[in-house]
């Protein structure tokens, strides 16, 4: 366990590192957010953005896909299709009608039976448009709440709530145009749509496609800014190095003095929490509430307020690698299939790649990791054993199982504490950490001691 300074870390270097979570969401390839920021900060730099602007605009957009976990749900619900390869195919099209049938086609129900996939089809034709706003606005409002809570200005979290607003009024989910589309949300789009494309067909298909945008999406003057911008030499070379996030560190927003500090990383990490449980209704305060119950389980087992701050952040942040995970999986009310069940036992592996790759985080990655082992070796993902296994991991794994009992899921409804412990008590020592469900079960009976 390492001390957390202000003079450790940098505000961007965790929020570039974070935007990795972000990325798989939107089914983009790693480094989507860090290229966006590469993009619409030379952007806004070109434009001559003072360099209060260029701020805000950086961490726009570092941060526009905040709300993207928001709308899964409802996207496997309404589509009956896979969130995370819809999305990523979404972001290709561009919302002409001919567009718009063909994706609707092309990704509506395919494993599902004709019946069912004919009935969702005809509900997206004739309700396309209000499922759009609905789907977008859940998404944009979500992030730029998200934004709040982490303290960023109103200029940033304007942006991320228009990100979809488009130059002509055709956007969602307010329809506003022209200049009532704050700038930034302008630039975070536009970059958006500039490396999804270069990544898929490269730069002249990037260009082209902007091009073709001016006037619909896109302010036309915007344009041809980025037009000459993208001429300039290396500047699409840049997005392909790999040492584009240290060269976005390097970028003169980036090097404002906002250092992250031991209750600012509280705040960043219980928003994280939010984005995470935000992916499905069944999973909604499961990592605060894993925190909570890890948090009087440590305290029981007398741990010090130092190192129970420390481990409630791994509470916090355990399922992070759930954002990899398509929500068809996630949600599904049925058994899964070997492939289905392979998918699960891979988000502890995405939460320790993902906490591992951030300094400050990097020593939570082991908790996160083994959340799903098991003391007797039967766990995933590594089927880890005994001594093997943390005290730390041991107490996020019995308050992650307590609170999975007692919360709804897919396949069943919550279940009365009494049962959860009848559950639990069959499963020490093999599964569960005997002094952890012992401390689980004092603290909760003090809890409602004093409650009463």
């Amino acid at each position: 366990m390492t001390a957390t300074s202000q003079h450790q870390l940098r505000l961007a270097e965790l929020l570039g590192a974070l935007s990795h979570a972000l990325d798989l969401t939107e089914g983009q390839p790693k480094g989507h957010c860090i290229r966006c920021c590469w993009i619409g900060t030379r952007l806004g730099t070109h434009l001559n953005l003072t360099p209060g602007a260029l701020s805000d605009l950086y961490y726009t957009l570092l941060l526009k896909d905040l709300g993207c976990s928001s709308n899964a749900a409802r996207i496997c619900q309404l589509y009956l299709a896979d969130d995370i390869g819809f999305k990523r195919d979404f972001k290709l099209i561009d919302g002409s009608l001919p567009q718009a049938l063909r994706f609707v086609l092309g990704h509506t129900g395919l494993e599902k039976g004709l019946a069912e996939r004919f009935r969702a089809i005809i509900n997206i034709l004739k309700n396309g448009g209000e499922i759009a706003r609905e789907l977008i606005e859940a998404r944009c409002h979500r992030g730029a709440e998200i934004a709040a809570r982490m303290r960023f200005s109103p200029a940033v979290c304007d942006g991320i709530q228009n990100l979809d607003e488009h130059w002509d009024g055709s956007g969602k989910p307010q329809g506003l145009k022209d200049q009532a589309i704050p700038l930034f949300s302008q630039i975070a789009l536009l970059a958006q749509v500039a490396d999804v494309f270069n990544v898929s067909n490269g730069p002249q298909s990037a260009l082209a496609e902007i091009r073709n945008r001016a006037g619909t999406w896109f302010d036309p003057d915007l344009v041809e800014a980025f037009a000459g911008l993208q001429a300039e030499p290396g500047f699409w070379s840049a997005l392909a190095e790999e040492r584009l996030a240290e060269r976005v560190l390097d970028l003169e927003p980036a090097q404002a003095e906002r250092w992250v500090d031991d209750d600012y990383l509280d705040e960043i990490a219980i928003a994280f929490a939010q984005v995470i449980d935000a992916k499905s209704s069944f999973t909604r305060g499961h990592s605060e509430r894993v925190a909570v119950f890890t948090d009087m389980i440590a305290e029981e087992l007398g741990f010090s307020p130092e190192r129970r701050r420390w481990l409630n952040r791994a509470a916090l942040l355990h399922d992070i690698g759930k954002l990899a995970i398509s929500n068809s999986i996630l949600d599904k009310p049925g058994k899964l299939t070997d492939e289905e069940f392979a998918a699960i036992r891979s988000h502890p592996v995405h939460s320790e790649n993902i906490l591992r790759s951030i300094s400050v985080f990097s020593d939570l990655a082991p908790v996160a990791g083994g959340h799903h082992e098991k003391l007797n070796g039967k766990g995933y993902p590594r089927g880890l054993a005994g001594a093997d296994i943390s005290l730390e991991t041991r107490i996020v794994t019995a308050a992650d199982i307590f609170d999975a009992l007692t919360a709804d899921r897919p396949y069943r409804p919550a279940m009365q504490v009494s049962k959860a412990y009848e559950i639990m008590a069959r499963e020490v020592g093999t599964a569960i950490d005997g002094e952890c469900f012992k401390a689980l079960q004092a603290a909760l009976a003090r809890a409602e001691a004093a409650a009463a």
